[in-house]
């Protein structure tokens, strides 16, 4: 906070006299519009890598969760930011900082005034620049420009498209022998290369069509025409290339390759070590587009799980869950819960917790109701959720995490131990009757509630429709029968080049009453393990190309005739 002179002088015990009324209407004059003006906001210029959102730093990463104003530079940054952003947070202003409305280049000049306005705004503004702010980024000149207006700024490094790329494409830029290397961007001026023709390691940014130029260019300064080369695209991401070549074959390599921009280019020795040291492009699912016919709140443990292996996931909806069209059974099931006439309430799904809750929420209950009573979860997932009320389940599953594993380790009735006999069973309309009969057998009576129904859900748009027909989907993950029989009902079934993948032996039987050979079975009914079982299914397959001699291709690469069938 600013403090006025008049207020400091009374804090020091000094009295100023103003000489003249009119002196003393300037001074208060001063002092109002002092006080009605907006406080400045303060501007964070934040490194936001070459691509990949898992390289953003922890500090980045609250930032932009805190953030007023985003001003971004790349295209994927706004979507970056709202995958970062829950809804309930406070909504953020996006800033186009890249471009102008007709699609050209901003300036240097240009960026700094928009900084600055949004500054004035008295906004705490996210500066977003691709890579690091101050290598090779705009972000010197529009932090000049926020120290000229009176604005704060900070600085928060990322990581530099020069360093990380060469890195995800397995090429160390220095080794223990090798200590120099020189970092050069394309289309700032003019380069002068004979500078650079005895660099042991030259790392080249944003060539794009200049490539052969540049080559040449290294070449005439003193360069090795044999010397290894490495063009990759795209780096950091899924969507990664990398073609190697010597430095006289690198333009005519990269353009048969048809490469996208931008790209890093790496000369010297170094390049030899992509061999060894590969490890991003040669993840088992590196690059499959895999469907995952569940919502995104669903399918967050098994998103992140597929991207660990390189895939690139697509959640589509197959499943829309309601209420249930009799809510008394409901009702009447959570009043008997508080009243104290179960011993047990067993949980089979996220969902039967969340109905629950929501009931909970409609009566003024919490997790007090439970007490006295015996919750078992069907599986982690589901014990996950019941913790969220505070709570650790009772019983859950210690082999196959389902209803038949629940019954291995459900205890029987026992008229000495248990005073009630009753189980509360809150659960979809189309459960199988597995637990309920199960229970029955060990001597518990079942009230088997419908808490929710599960509908079908409206049909993907039509280029995801056409992409499952037509396999352009490398990979579908089915985590249930309702998956398989609604997917295909709202979409069709999957091309015969698609890999499909189950969850257990009555998704698989499903599948096949579909016509549908199943490629990959989970050892486990659990989706983090389906994703697994899909990596290792991809390494083996990648690996019996290597040793045949044959290009890698992903499963929607390579086309097989006829619709595949079961055996």
């Amino acid at each position: 906070m600013t403090v006025s002179p008049l207020r400091q002088s009374r804090k020091k015990n000094v009295v100023t006299m103003s000489t003249s009324p009119a002196s003393r209407d300037a001074k208060e004059g001063a002092a109002s519009r002092a006080a009605t003006a907006r406080p400045l906001g303060t501007v964070s210029f934040v490194g936001a890598g070459p691509g990949d959102p898992d390289l953003l730093t922890v500090k980045a990463l609250e930032l932009i969760r805190r953030a007023d104003v985003v001003i971004t530079e790349s295209a994927t940054h706004a979507d970056l930011v709202r995958s970062l952003r829950s809804e309930d947070e406070d909504t953020v202003t996006l800033v186009e900082g890249g471009l102008s409305d007709d699609g050209s280049v901003l300036t240097h000049a240009v960026r700094g005034r928009l900084v600055v306005k949004q500054a004035r705004s008295g906004a705490h503004v996210v500066r977003l620049l691709v890579g690091d702010p101050f290598l090779h980024g705009t972000a010197p000149e529009e932090a000049l420009a926020c120290h000229k207006a009176g604005v704060g700024f900070e600085i928060v490094p990322g990581v530099s498209a020069a360093a990380g790329v060469p890195a995800y494409a397995g090429i160390p830029l220095t080794t223990r022998t090798q200590r120099d290397v020189a970092i050069v961007r394309v289309g700032d001026g003019r380069v002068d290369w004979g500078s650079y023709g005895s660099n042991p390691t030259l790392v080249v940014l944003s060539a794009g069509e200049q490539i052969g130029a540049v080559a040449s260019a290294v070449i005439a300064a003193g360069r090795d025409p044999q010397t290894p080369a490495a063009l990759t695209s795209a780096g950091t991401t899924t969507g990664q290339a990398t073609v190697v070549a010597t430095l006289d074959r690198i333009a005519t390599e990269a353009k048969a390759a048809q490469l996208e921009e931008p790209g890093v280019l790496v000369i010297g020795d170094v390049v030899s070590m992509r061999e060894s040291l590969s490890w991003f492009e040669t993840k088992p699912l590196f690059g499959w587009r895999v469907l995952v016919p569940r919502t995104k709140e669903q399918s967050a443990g098994l998103v992140s799980r597929l991207r660990s292996h390189g895939a690139v996931p697509e959640e589509v909806p197959t499943i829309s869950v309601e209420s249930p069209r009799n809510p008394q059974q409901m009702d009447k099931a959570v009043r008997g819960l508080v009243e104290g006439r179960y011993e047990w309430i067993a949980f089979t799904s996220v969902n039967a917790v969340r109905a629950v809750r929501e009931k909970f929420d409609e009566y003024g209950l919490d997790a007090r109701a439970f007490s006295g009573l015996k919750i078992a979860a069907v599986g982690e997932k589901t014990a996950e959720a019941i913790a969220t009320w505070g709570i650790r389940p009772d019983l859950v599953p210690a082999g196959e995490q389902s209803a038949r594993g629940l019954l291995e380790d459900w205890p029987p009735f026992d008229e000495l131990l248990d005073p009630i006999n009753r189980v509360f069973l809150p659960r979809a309309d189309i459960s199988t009757e597995t637990l309920v009969a199960g229970l029955i057998g060990l001597g518990w009576e079942v009230d088997d509630v419908t808490a929710y129904r599960t509908v079908r859900a409206a049909p993907p748009p039509a280029p995801t429709r056409e992409a499952i027909k037509s396999g352009k989907f490398d990979a579908v993950l089915f985590t249930s029968s309702s998956t398989v029989r609604n997917l295909v009902g709202i979409a069709g079934k999957p091309h015969p080049s698609t890999v499909i993948a189950c969850i257990g032996p009555q998704t698989v039987s499903t599948a096949e009453e579909h016509g549908l050979r199943v490629d990959v079975v989970a050892e486990q009914p659990s989706a983090e393990l389906l994703a697994d079982a899909l990596a290792t299914f991809g390494a083996e397959r990648r690996s019996a190309m290597l040793e045949a001699g044959e290009a890698v291709l992903r499963p929607s690469q390579r086309r097989v005739t006829g619709r595949r069938r079961a055996t």
